[in-house]
């Protein structure tokens, strides 16, 4: 990040989200404040609250409610707010801004995608993190190189056994 000149990243992509806080969001209304130093900031679901404290590296963990009664705008909106209020102390935040598209889910027909008030909810001093986030998630340990291989040998052992069993017709 410092090689980059990046003060903190904001990602809400969920691959990204566990990648930065080993927490899987439920809906796709998660965010992570990752600065350089200090403390990342994870915001997610009332609903996800337990899993958030049972799975998650991070600490500051900070909710919004899915549907709330005494405010009408949805969820990914509350989820932009606070995590600019999270990051609003930093200089130059990295987005995803390359990303391209994802498969999003949908709750309720409301769409988890990336909106324009995202790319603009962190003023002027952005910049693309997504070429960073790649290249430090092609980083592996020699734990994640072995489930990697056993993943593998698992498919492996699954498509030879379906070869075995497939027939024509």
């Amino acid at each position: 990040m410092a090689e980059e000149g990046l003060d903190a990243l904001v990602v809400r992509a969920p691959d990204n989200v566990l990648y930065l806080t080993n927490f899987w969001g439920m809906k796709g209304y998660e965010a992570v404040v990752f600065p350089r130093e200090g403390e990342p900031v994870l915001v997610c679901l009332e609903a996800s609250a337990e899993d958030a404290e049972r799975t998650a590296w991070t600490t500051d963990v900070r909710f919004l409610r899915g549907y709330a009664d005494d405010d009408p705008r949805p969820p990914l909106t509350r989820t932009t707010e606070l995590a600019a209020a999270a990051a609003r102390d930093f200089g130059t935040i990295g987005l995803e801004l390359s990303l391209g598209t994802q498969a999003s889910d949908r709750m309720v027909g409301e769409p988890t995608t990336f909106t324009h008030d995202w790319f603009h909810a962190f003023g002027t001093q952005v910049a693309d993190a997504t070429p960073l986030l790649a290249r430090a998630r092609s980083i592996k340990t020699a734990q994640e190189l072995e489930r990697m291989r056993l993943a593998n040998e698992i498919a492996a052992a699954a498509m030879d056994h379906c070869r075995q069993l497939l027939r024509q017709g």
